[in-house]
């Protein structure tokens, strides 16, 4: 199945749901709409021939059925019947299966591909994109999943609307998706939209989707996301011994600090990859220097939102856009009360005039105070590098656990020995002198817990242990915690 491929609406539904699962929600759609109050023969026929072509009464399709399992509601546009456009009839259908879905307490599943509101009726078809609006808002308000999968074309009034609220937004691979068709743009302006601009991929690339996913892997990727959200709420009652045991902490500190941060420099060492492979995890997006993933800890189901280290390595550093999107992301957990891990290691943020213009410094204390003020519980996790603004917008948090040799400093140390002595020399001497490692942190009253282990698979198994005993104890948000400062010099 090549990129761009069209799929109709009932192959797609085919292709996701469990079989003989699907029900369908949609009933006879009345006579059709007009532009005006007098019969419009022209529209008409068209209308006849897409039901005639399409085997569908109108340009979407309704209905709830079982993914891996689970229950979800979907709408799915049939981009055969007059572009996947939407008129009256479209939009009532709509906002009938959003509102009935957040009655029923069930996920939501969009898959658009639709050219926007029907031109055929006016005004009345562009204002069903706030009543539709609304109807998810209010499903999101009531801590339910909206999942959105943009498929091949997805331009106009439905990608500014309903097609960019998903908690989770996936496209496919090589699918058109813009605000103005490239049509329209052409025949405005007299020459073609600019190539590879309102692409899956390029939206990937600056943000605004999360992951690009093909048709034939989405039933998959769905299956794993519907898994771990039906489990939220799921928690075991905590015990006054697992909290004891998440708070108790160890301050030694290796004896060579700059071998420790050479040590979290080396390619081979773990990272965000193999931290959620531990656990049952399953990604939301899956590229670029700032991913997120759903992950269960030991039964307790929190987003993910860390840094990559293979990402970084490859010189894709994070920048305005990322930060962004994990704002996002703390909104979606707040949204589905779904508790936050964040994962610190980054030699630092992007450089550039571009992070500059694009308001790299906004953005980090903006990330920052998103997470302090984050509704739901909330842990960082020290993995290896921390440096800069870019590991600083992800550490304030409730709990904090720590590898013994990661470490968290204003600037990579060879960037502190550059500010103090104007050259590089004493990078190892400044990040002795500055106490950046776990240790020394967690005798100030900075890291809760600091796991010392002899391979990367005992240190991703201790942390996500420590983790997990946490969220069983504690289940409330502490903004003391989250903007503590060292109380002590422990040397």
């Amino acid at each position: 199945m090549g990129e761009r491929a069209r799929l109709s609406a009932p192959v797609l539904r085919d292709m996701l749901v469990d079989e003989g699962t699907w029900e369908s929600w949609d009933s006879p759609v009345e006579s059709p709409a007009s532009a005006s109050d007098g019969d419009d023969d022209a529209y008409a026929e068209e209308l006849a021939r897409s039901r005639e072509r399409t085997g569908s009464d109108e340009s979407v399709i309704t209905g709830s059925g079982v993914i891996g399992g689970h229950p979800v509601v979907m709408v799915i546009s049939e981009f055969g019947f007059l572009g996947g456009s939407i008129g009256r009839a479209a939009g009532a259908r709509i906002v009938t299966a959003v509102r009935r879905a957040t009655h029923e307490r069930l996920p939501l599943l969009a898959l658009p591909a639709s050219g926007g509101t029907r031109m055929q009726e006016g005004t009345a078809a562009f204002l069903q994109m706030v009543a539709i609006t609304g109807s998810v808002t209010d499903h999101k308000a009531a801590g339910l999943p909206y999942l959105v999968y943009l498929r091949h074309p997805t331009t106009g009034g439905v990608f500014a609307s309903w097609g960019s609220l998903g908690h989770i937004t996936w496209a496919q691979p090589g699918a058109l998706i813009g605000f103005l068709g490239p049509r329209v743009y052409e025949g405005l302006h007299g020459e073609p939209f600019p190539d590879d601009v309102q692409t899956a991929e390029n939206l990937v690339r600056t943000t605004v989707v999360d992951d690009v996913v093909a048709p034939l892997d989405l039933r998959d990727r769905l299956s794993a996301v519907l898994r771990l959200l039906a489990r939220r709420g799921d928690a075991v009652a905590p015990t006054d011994s697992i909290r004891v045991r998440a708070r108790r902490t160890r301050s030694g500190e290796p004896d060579d600090t700059w071998a420790c941060v050479r040590a979290t420099r080396e390619p081979e060492r773990a990272g965000l990859v193999e931290f959620l492979a531990h656990g049952d995890s399953a990604p939301l997006s899956d590229a670029g220097p700032l991913r997120f993933s759903l992950s269960d800890f030991d039964g307790h189901v929190a987003l993910v939102v860390g840094y990559d280290r293979t990402s970084q390595a490859a010189g894709e550093l994070p920048g305005p856009r990322h930060l962004r999107e994990a704002r996002r992301a703390l909104l979606t957990a707040g949204d589905l009360g779904l508790p936050v891990v964040t994962v610190i290691d980054t030699p630092g943020a992007e450089l550039s005039v571009v992070a500059e213009e694009g308001g790299l410094a906004a953005q980090i204390a903006r990330c920052t105070v998103q997470l302090i003020s984050a509704p739901v519980p909330t842990v960082s996790v020290l993995l290896g590098q921390g440096a800069g603004g870019a590991a600083l917008a992800l550490f304030p948090a409730d709990f904090r656990v720590a590898r013994a040799d990661a470490w968290l400093s204003p600037l990579p140390p060879e960037g502190a020995s550059l500010i103090v002595h104007r050259d590089l020399d004493h990078a190892g001497e400044m990040a002795s002198r500055q106490g950046i490692l776990a240790g020394r942190m967690a005798a100030q009253g900075m890291i809760d817990v600091v796991v010392d282990a002899g391979s990367d698979d005992e240190a991703m198994s201790a942390l996500r242990d420590s983790i997990a005993r946490y969220l069983a104890a504690s289940l409330v948000p502490d903004s003391e915690a989250r903007t503590r400062v060292p109380t002590a010099d422990a040397r």
